[in-house]
């Protein structure tokens, strides 16, 4: 894997003034476990290389952990993954280590360390002791892909990580970095024990939804997919589909379909309940299938479940295949019911979006790294191609 470094490194000045600092020893970090909860000028000069960070830290300063978090943030979607773990640090060294003070200092120091290993550098084995006793998963994350990225074995990497992803909601960044090194180094424990005479075909449906009064561009959608040759097609509104739920499902789900907080949301909730009852692939109600040899493609797959790649390492989940009764749906089910319930407020991507589905994949590889094997077989492609926009 290619890591980033785009960090600011400054020049060290060749001075001879006794007295005057050097930029390098300006930018001397204070130790994450030193006594101070005040920022330092090295810390100020972190925030202030990236204008949108430098920005908040004007408005409202780093008066707490609160601020000193959402400054790292944007260092770290900037791709300022040097200076954002400069300042998890200081988030770090400014926590009261309560653990009813959220975010919890483990997962401060994990993002700090995660954001060196992206830059390039190694974090210190002082800091990993401080991770581990905080939190051993998280520990053996920071050093499974530290292991990984210095290009050592990928499967020694995943046995060291084991299933720290449990850690963490599903579909945060641990998931797709522990699904890249699958990819990567071990991609057969995505494979399942199924013979070519035994497998199922992913049936030919294409299911879609849209909650009322699809637009026309929406209901042309429909109509395009009605009408392709050799397919079934089934589009679900709110209503049939709540009726569908209960019929199949019961009450709770029904109900949990209906409290989605919004239209995406419920169509997420739906289609993994649909897909696992009848198989076939579900498509967003706004993409469409490109042309022929995306029909083609469709068509001939033979694995059990297929799946696309975002450029991100994550799971599309606009468009998947699959068969009834998967094993990796049947996973899927029970992250979006925890979800539901457990965790109500969590973003949709996690909550019940591409994140279930990269949990499954990434649980069902460490079951077979311990010699638990799977029927039903899982392809994955990077197939940017393969669909359309609606107005194509």
């Amino acid at each position: 894997m290619t890591i980033l470094s785009d960090a600011f490194f400054a020049d060290t000045f060749n001075v001879k003034q006794e007295k005057q600092p050097t930029e390098k020893e300006q930018f001397v970090e204070l130790a994450i476990d030193a006594d101070s909860q005040e920022i330092t000028d090295c810390e100020v000069r972190q925030i202030e290389v990236d204008p949108q960070a430098k920005a908040y830290y004007l408005e409202h300063g780093v008066k707490n952990v609160h601020d000193a978090f959402t400054v790292a943030n944007i260092l770290h979607a900037n791709r300022r993954t040097r200076e954002a773990a400069t300042i998890y640090g200081l988030a770090f060294r400014i926590h009261p280590k309560r653990t009813d003070h959220y975010p919890l200092a483990q997962s401060l120091l994990q993002a700090r360390l995660l954001c060196m290993l992206k830059s390039g550098e190694e974090p210190s084995p002082h800091e990993i002791a401080i991770l581990r006793a905080l939190n051993i998963p998280f520990a053996n994350y920071i050093e499974g892909i530290s292991m990984a990225w210095k290009g050592g074995d990928g499967r020694a990497a995943l046995r060291h990580i084991r299933n720290a992803y449990e850690e963490f909601h599903t579909g945060e960044e641990i998931d797709s970095l522990y699904l890249e090194i699958v990819l990567k180094s071990a991609p057969e424990l995505l494979q399942g024990t199924s013979h070519a005479e035994q497998s199922q075909q992913i049936p030919r449906k294409i299911f879609m939804y849209w909650d009322q009064n699809p637009p026309k561009e929406i209901a042309g959608n429909f109509e395009f997919h009605k009408n392709i040759p050799g397919f079934e097609f089934k589009a679900f509104d709110k209503h049939e589909a709540a009726e569908w739920l209960y019929l199949n499902y019961g009450v709770e789900a029904r109900r949990l379909f209906l409290e989605a907080r919004h239209s995406v949301e419920a169509a997420n909730f739906l289609r993994v309940h649909v897909t696992q009852i009848y198989g076939g692939w579900w498509l967003n109600a706004d993409i469409r299938i490109r042309d022929e040899e995306a029909l083609r493609f469709m068509a001939s797959q033979t694995a059990e479940n297929v799946f696309l790649l975002t450029l991100d390492g994550n799971i599309n989940d606009n468009f998947y295949g699959t068969i009834p009764n998967s094993s990796v749906g049947a996973d899927c089910m029970l992250s979006i019911y925890r979800n539901c319930y457990v965790h109500q407020g969590l973003r949709t991507v996690y909550k019940t979006g591409s994140g279930i589905f990269s949990r499954a994949l990434n649980r069902r590889s460490w079951r077979n790294l311990q010699g638990i094997q799977s029927f039903d077989k899982i392809k994955l492609y990077d197939m940017r191609e393969l669909l359309g926009p609606v107005s194509a």
